[in-house]
């Protein structure tokens, strides 16, 4: 397989910006994101619907296996949904719609993060993150 097509492509170009903290991405941003990607996808939880009137309690958070470069990408896993522990084994780059934790152990333990706090940003909204092995989503 070529490395070309499981990488995901730098969508730098997004012609979405909310204002948002770059850490964070807007529900457009990562629309664009998934619609754009060389990326294997996987979709968890419930389907990406910003007009759903619970959409204000809803987190998107994709999670990926590569990164290369200032890329991430390869298999990524796309959840959709309210508050939960996701496992993520060899999790190495994540982007959300609302700020997430990222823990090095199973079951959102051990030493975690917050997405906001992304010390190695990467493109297209990204933070690398890697040993990542569980994702906590909150409603806020």
């Amino acid at each position: 397989m070529a490395v070309g097509s499981v990488i995901a492509r730098d969508s730098d170009s997004n012609p979405v910006d909310k204002g948002i903290p770059m850490s964070i991405m807007s529900d457009e941003e990562m629309a664009y994101w998934i619609a754009h990607t060389d990326a294997q996808l996987t979709f968890i939880g419930d389907s990406i619907n910003p007009l759903s009137s619970r959409s204000a309690l809803t987190t998107t958070v994709t999670y990926c296996s590569t990164r290369i470069d200032n890329v991430c990408g390869g298999r990524c896993t796309v959840y959709t949904g309210s508050a939960t522990c996701l496992n993520a084994p060899d999790t190495n780059c994540l982007a959300a719609t609302k700020n997430v934790g990222f823990c090095n152990k199973s079951g959102c333990s051990g030493n975690c993060n917050q997405l906001s706090d992304c010390g190695v940003r990467m493109g297209s909204g990204y933070c690398y993150t890697p040993g990542t092995n569980s994702i906590a989503v909150s409603n806020v």
